[in-house]
């Protein structure tokens, strides 16, 4: 699949960095270091901008090493980018380790996995079918 994507920032196109990679990185694009203090969040330009195919979403989700190394992951996860939505990529990062994070023009931080979806239309009914779990909520089903 192409995405039409305008690129104002100093970095070239994101792209998958393996064959079987499901999302491509995205960089900071800032003029200046950003400090992310412990438990403070900060919205990161990208300098991108994307045209996403009706029927398909950007989802923004951590970098694995980000989240493992330094505490920082995508506040909103996954953060979604809807196909109507034509102005700059921004990722909402926020700290929650113990130290604070420096963070460089051109780290990488965050991955955009493209996926498909289907357009619903919620129905009013007054009763659901019945299932074996029925009502039961968070731990119902005995699986910790």
């Amino acid at each position: 699949m192409e995405i039409k994507v305008i690129n104002l920032s100093k970095h070239s196109l994101p792209c998958h960095a393996t064959s079987g990679s499901s999302g491509i990185d995205l960089r900071a694009n800032i003029s200046v270091d950003i400090e992310i203090k412990p438990m403070q969040r900060s919205l990161v330009k990208t300098g991108l901008y994307m045209s996403i195919p009706c029927g398909y979403e950007g989802q923004i989700r951590p970098r694995s090493g980000l989240a493992l190394n330094h505490g920082i992951t995508v506040l909103n996860s996954p953060g979604t980018i809807d196909s109507d939505y034509t102005g700059e990529l921004k990722v909402l990062l926020i700290n929650l380790s113990c130290d604070s994070f420096i963070l460089r023009d051109g780290d990488r931080i965050a991955q955009l996995v493209i996926s498909s979806y289907e357009c619903i239309e919620c129905i009013e009914v007054k009763t659901l079918e019945k299932t074996v779990r029925g009502h039961g909520g968070y731990g119902s089903t005995g699986i910790e």
